[in-house]
């Protein structure tokens, strides 16, 4: 027995049930007229021919001279489109030898392959997008965990663009009134006056250094959320450690037993977060305010110094405090990063009681699991209220983007500093010619060919 194109091609829509899907996209100005030259119902390329809104056609393309593939064609012929191009989308049956097979078809009618990121290119080109939002397509491709992929979905919103376009719009209207006071200068006109000029740069100002400050938040924030663990010897933190993490820290009676720090990637409520495990510090050796003061000499002073430095450059502390003693009162003093009190070994409680009160804490037990799924939910809570507080910016950008602020917060200080003294309305207009520049290179509107090629080289083909 023998099987046409036609035989499969049925065979797998069956099997799918229409499940499995697949697309191409078409972009450009022969775009509808390269597609019809494909599909095999005249009545169906009439329709496609007569599209003047998005529309949804229902066509078969030709594959060969006895075989047509089922598709929809998504057809956007006017500037609502991705590009701002008449776009058409053939959205048929995911199977690859024939999705293969209709590529080949229609660059047979004309079209050709898309370069990697050209269609995310065009969209930026047309100004249907910024290079802020472009990057975000970018970062949503390369999404690992759930908080990047809202961080890129915010920022393709406009999180960053709304900000950077409003203190944009503000620089351009205070350029204008001082420029227009320029070009009469002659005559007794007054188009802002000293004041106002000095208000408003304060205001753009604080603006851009808001800005500034969540950029180099963004930078500086390693791709996991951090979390380390602290306590004095002994504290249960070993234990903790492999029951949220399932490591293999040392577990023993003999305090003292962790040395270095044990570092393990794990995912609670979707939010990737590095947890750490430190070398116990007693209440005397936790009073130290550096790591310098601590002599390196020793291995327990080197270990005690990298914990400290874990600390210090962590976004969450767990500081574990065993059920069986009291609270020394050095660990309820707030460190860099915020903390969390967790209490431990919760299953000893029946045995020996709390000496002191105990603060707002978590009561847990790494061997009966008490408290464990409530410890890993307050550590998502914490992970998703610090990147809330953080700006919707994607890694790259704000690798990209921070000096060119930089140096636009430094323009309008200067110019500031220079309307305080009364340094002449053009000096001023120089200043925010230089900002407006700077901001322009985050947002796109000043580019360089380097700059395009670097961004969408990066992306797949596509996108």
């Amino acid at each position: 027995m023998t099987f046409t194109l036609e035989d499969t091609i049925a065979a797998i829509a069956t099997a799918s049930g229409g499940a499995l899907r697949g697309i191409l996209r078409i972009s450009g100005p022969r775009a509808i007229k390269t597609v019809s030259q494909c599909v095999t119902d005249a009545a169906a390329r009439r329709q496609l021919e007569a599209v003047r809104v998005p529309t949804v056609v229902r066509a078969g393309v030709a594959l060969d001279r006895d075989a047509s593939l089922p598709c929809e064609l998504f057809v956007w012929p006017t500037e609502r489109s991705y590009t701002r191009q008449i776009v058409v989308e053939i959205h048929t049956l995911g199977s690859p030898p024939l999705l293969d097979a209709a590529l080949r078809a229609v660059c047979a009618a004309g079209a050709r392959l898309a370069s990697p990121g050209e269609f995310t290119l065009r969209a930026f080109l047309s100004g249907r997008l910024d290079l802020a939002q472009a990057e975000a397509v970018l970062g949503i491709i390369d999404a690992q965990d759930r908080r990047a992929l809202d961080v890129a979905l915010a920022q393709l919103a406009g999180g960053l663009s709304r900000p950077l376009g409003t203190l944009r719009d503000a620089l351009v209207d205070l350029l204008a009134d001082l420029e227009a006071g320029l070009d009469f200068v002659d005559e007794d006109i007054e188009f802002v006056s000293a004041e106002q000029v000095q208000a408003r740069l304060a205001g753009a100002a604080t603006e851009a250094r808001g800005i500034l400050r969540q950029l180099a938040t963004r930078s500086e924030r390693a791709d996991a959320f951090r979390v380390v663990l602290t306590g004095p010897p002994n504290a249960g933190k070993s234990s903790l450690f492999n029951a949220l993490a399932g490591g293999s820290a040392i577990v023993s009676d003999v305090p003292g037993t962790t040395r270095d720090a044990l570092v393990a990637r794990v995912e609670f409520d979707g939010i990737a977060c590095e947890l750490i495990d430190t070398a116990g510090m007693t209440e005397a050796e936790a009073a130290e305010a550096e790591p310098a003061t601590v002599d390196a000499g020793t291995i327990d002073a080197a270990a005690q110094a990298q914990s400290r430095t874990r600390i210090a450059t962590a976004d969450l502390e767990l500081a574990c405090i065993d059920a069986t003693q009291p609270i020394a009162p050095k660990r309820l003093v707030a460190s860099r990063a915020r903390r969390l009190l967790v209490v431990t070994k919760a299953d000893l409680l029946a045995r020996a009681a709390p000496r002191t009160p105990r603060p707002a804490s978590l009561l847990t037990s790494s061997l009966t699991g008490q408290g464990l799924a409530e410890l890993r939910c307050a550590i998502a809570a914490a992970a998703r209220e610090a990147i809330h507080g953080e700006t919707a910016v994607v890694a790259s950008t704000a690798a990209r983007c921070e000096e060119s602020l930089r140096l636009s917060v430094a323009a309008i200080e200067e110019a500031g500093q220079l309307a305080a003294v009364r340094s002449g309305d053009e000096l001023i207009a120089a200043e925010l010619r230089l900002a407006l520049a700077e901001l322009g290179k985050v947002v796109g509107t000043v580019y360089t060919d380097d700059i395009l090629d670097r961004l969408f080289g990066r992306f797949c083909i596509g996108k």
